[in-house]
């Protein structure tokens, strides 16, 4: 059984410890310690709290316990024979099924340079030891709730690729490109060629125009349109996440969301070729003048010349039974109502 079909569908975040709660999630743990006693101390009152235990006494069990299990969280030793928690951890981050799990490390170490090793290694928090199991049981509960609302974030924006829409989140400050989702990142190489780190320029020149004035007077502004041959993609600025709808993280907050769609009208140019009996290329010339282009555009469209365009046109005409571009434009764009009423120029 999907142990995440079992979660609670109501609020998450009541500020007090509660084991009914943690049992009601069936949150699982994995402990990662070589020294039992500290195993059997957390095992024990972790149970008694609810929560479901792992353990694993090494690094290399600790990485396939992980990989195996999913576990929701990890209490991970810093220090260990072979491979210690610093490298265990590094590992996790750097694999995709275990990037996302929250590691808290138990350290014996106060060195303010193993504790910035822990963070840096891909840590979220630790603890020291001697281990007090009630100071680990509060720092869990508030990285377990984090990581979900995070989680269930990421979840929602992928699910709308399978629908194309795509979404990028861009930083208000300084225009970084801090997420987006796999369409998101195919779009945008196909429309931009490389995208590093910051959102490409003409997307930030349409929010730099827009966004005070969406966020100041909460109206939305007009989308930004990309075409490239016969595809279109529009990006819609969806909201500026504030903490609270980022769940209350501040690394989120002042962050615009922004949605994109591609529309390729290839099934349009297809459907007016075999309506009307034309070729491939004089299809694309059609769709180009009922797009209000001349010859001289269209040309460089399709990489002909415009002598080349102008004879397809003559074509077209013939086919159609008109005389001019006005006649062949709307008698094809009367004809693209009738088949595809949704479709916008």
């Amino acid at each position: 059984m999907n142990r995440n079909a079992l979660l609670p569908t109501s609020p998450i975040g009541s500020p007090s410890y509660s084991p009914a709660f943690a049992q009601q999630r069936g949150d699982l743990v994995l402990i990662v310690d070589d020294v039992p006693d500290n195993l059997n101390l957390l095992h024990d009152a972790l149970e008694e709290s609810g929560y479901t235990v792992l353990v694993a006494t090494s690094g290399e069990a600790a990485l396939k316990r992980a990989l195996q299990a999913q576990p929701d969280i990890v209490l991970l030793d810093a220090v260990m024979p072979g491979l210690d928690g610093f490298e265990v951890a590094r590992r996790l981050k750097a694999q995709a099924a275990t990037a996302h799990i929250p590691i808290v490390f138990m350290t014996g170490l106060r060195e303010i340079e193993h504790l910035l090793a822990a963070l840096e290694a891909g840590g979220v928090d630790y603890v020291s030891k001697p281990i007090r199991p009630k100071e680990v049981l509060a720092r869990m509960q508030v990285h377990l709730r984090s990581a979900r609302q995070a989680q269930g974030a990421v979840q929602t924006r992928r699910a709308l690729d399978a629908f194309g829409y795509a979404s990028i989140t861009v930083r208000a400050s300084d225009g970084r490109l801090m997420w987006q989702t796999p369409l998101a990142r195919e779009l945008l190489q196909a429309y931009f060629g490389k995208v590093d780190t910051r959102a490409p320029e003409p997307v930030l020149d349409w929010l730099q125009r827009h966004a005070p004035a969406a966020r100041e007077q909460l109206i939305e502004p007009p989308r930004l349109l990309l075409e490239r041959g016969p595809r279109r993609l529009s990006f819609a600025l969806h909201q500026q996440l504030s903490a609270e709808s980022a769940g209350d993280s501040a690394e989120e907050a002042g962050h615009w969301l922004i949605v994109m769609r591609e529309r390729s009208d290839a099934a349009i140019i297809e459907a007016m070729g075999l309506n009307f009996r034309l070729t491939a290329r004089e299809a694309e010339v059609l769709y180009w003048v009922i797009k209000g282009k001349i010859n001289r555009d269209i040309a460089d469209i399709l990489g002909a010349s415009p002598a080349t365009v102008k004879k397809h046109l003559e074509r077209v005409f013939a086919k159609l039974g008109v005389e001019t571009r006005t006649a062949a434009a709307a008698m094809a764009l009367g004809r693209i109502r009738q088949l595809h009423p949704q479709w916008e120029l």
